[in-house]
């Protein structure tokens, strides 16, 4: 308990959510911008989304890192992330537009893959499928953005595109003109099971679009490992960024309804290029839960309840603005996802959403086939069928969102914190709303 510990205030430190997304991840990466000099991201796609807030202005950033906000820091997009070049130039505008041109302090890997329009259409048509053929019970439910099938390219290799692929001109037209070709049979199938009519894709009219983002993208791109590592050699500080939580790992997360890449943090060098040594972990935990989509919450509220948190804590994507399920906080996951990314230290965020609720409850522990149980099965039918076992802790009446202490919250916040600690590891900052100022570290 106390001060932030020493594994946390070294040179190299990852920010990972530990529950289903949505934790405030961004805003803690924005608040320890300024004291980093490289901020990576180093997974997922432009289906993630973090909010920043600076002053009276918010910023939803989808591929760029938090960082990028914080004058003076270099900003990488690693090889695990998968890149939308019409995604990532619209960030770059739309900052440009609202005062920060940013060109001189973001690079992306030459060796990251592109999300491109047969991957989104892909994406849609997927799903659409999966109805058609299965129902809703088969549907696991994705952004639309593209991202799994822009990960399973990756993998056949044959009909993936990268961002090096972009420098010769003659050598990317051949490609995704026989690319298209590929991918307008494979659509045309999904339509027809979808029930749906095809109208194929252009395949000039792709080559001519990603020429020209190529154009645009071009200053932005570089060998992203080469710089990172001249940048650990030299001792400047560096920040990870996950894009998503460990909840959502393609391998530990829970299976089916995750992502498509590891976002545990456990994959983070093989995303980079570069060995990481002394990496300080820190966890973010909202003190509630949230989750969009499908999969299982074995602490969701139904009904009003749900509703009034949602309402509370504006709970609405920020990449799909689809309204998030919401329960309360479950320790069990929050355990488990702590000792998989060995978590040195946490930020509980979220307790300003709390306020004025009368008790809080807290799941600990499930009940599953009439047995207690203190880790969340790796099947999702058998995390489904959990029951919470709750403790129930005092709500406080009180606003926290003026706090800028810790010793200042509430007794009946502090215990919460407290519960957090015993079960997942030490409570070292406390954010009590979405401002900058209103993240503090715990030094008592």
């Amino acid at each position: 308990m106390g001060t932030t510990p020493s594994a946390l205030r070294g040179r190299r430190a990852l920010v990972v959510g530990l529950q289903f997304g949505d934790e405030g991840k961004g805003q803690l990466v924005d608040v320890l911008a300024g004291d980093h000099d490289v901020i990576v991201r180093f997974n997922g796609g432009a289906n993630a989304g973090h909010s920043v807030r600076i002053g009276d202005e918010r910023f939803a950033l989808h591929l760029l890192p938090c960082g990028v906000l914080t004058e003076g820091t270099l900003n990488l997009l690693g090889n695990g992330v998968l890149v939308d070049p019409g995604v990532f130039l619209a960030e770059i505008d739309e900052l440009r537009a609202r005062g920060f041109d940013v060109s001189d302090r973001v690079r992306v890997s030459e060796r990251a893959h592109l999300v491109l329009e047969h991957h989104r259409q892909e994406d849609r048509l997927r799903g659409a499928a999966q109805r058609a053929l299965l129902g809703e019970a088969g549907f696991l439910g994705t952004t639309g953005r593209g991202i799994g099938p822009a990960v399973a390219d990756k993998a056949h290799r044959d009909v993936a595109v990268r961002i090096a692929d972009l420098g010769d001109r003659r050598r990317l037209r051949r490609k995704l003109e026989a690319v298209v070709r590929w991918k307008n049979a494979e659509l045309a199938t999904l339509a027809r099971l979808a029930g749906e009519a095809f109208e194929p894709l252009d395949a000039r009219a792709r080559c001519d679009e990603l020429e020209a983002q190529a154009v645009r993208l071009k200053p932005f791109v570089a060998d992203t490992a080469a710089l990172l590592r001249d940048a650990v050699a030299a001792g400047r500080r560096v920040l990870f960024e996950g894009a998503h939580s460990a909840l959502l790992d393609l391998d530990h997360g829970t299976y089916p309804y995750v992502t498509s890449s590891s976002a545990s943090g456990l994959a983070v060098e093989a995303a980079c290029g570069v060995r990481v040594a002394d990496l300080g972990v820190w966890g973010v935990v909202k003190a509630y839960g949230s989750r969009v989509g499908a999969g299982p919450f074995p602490t969701e509220l139904d009904g009003p309840e749900g509703d009034a948190l949602r309402v509370r804590g504006n709970e609405y994507g920020t990449t799909t603005r689809r309204p998030r399920r919401c329960g309360w906080l479950d320790l069990v996951l929050v355990r488990h996802a702590a000792r998989t990314c060995g978590v040195d230290g946490i930020c509980l965020t979220g307790l300003g959403v709390l306020a004025g609720l009368e008790t809080l409850r807290v799941c600990t522990a499930y009940r599953l086939d009439g047995r207690r149980v203190d880790a969340p099965p790796a099947d999702a039918v058998a995390l489904e069928a959990c029951e919470p076992i709750y403790e129930e802790l005092q709500g406080f009446e009180e606003p926290v969102d003026g706090v800028r202490r810790y010793e200042d919250l509430p007794e009946a916040a502090r215990r919460t914190v407290d519960l957090v600690e015993r079960h997942a590891g030490p409570v070292c900052r406390v954010c009590v709303g979405p401002a900058r100022e209103q993240m503090f570290e715990r030094l008592s």
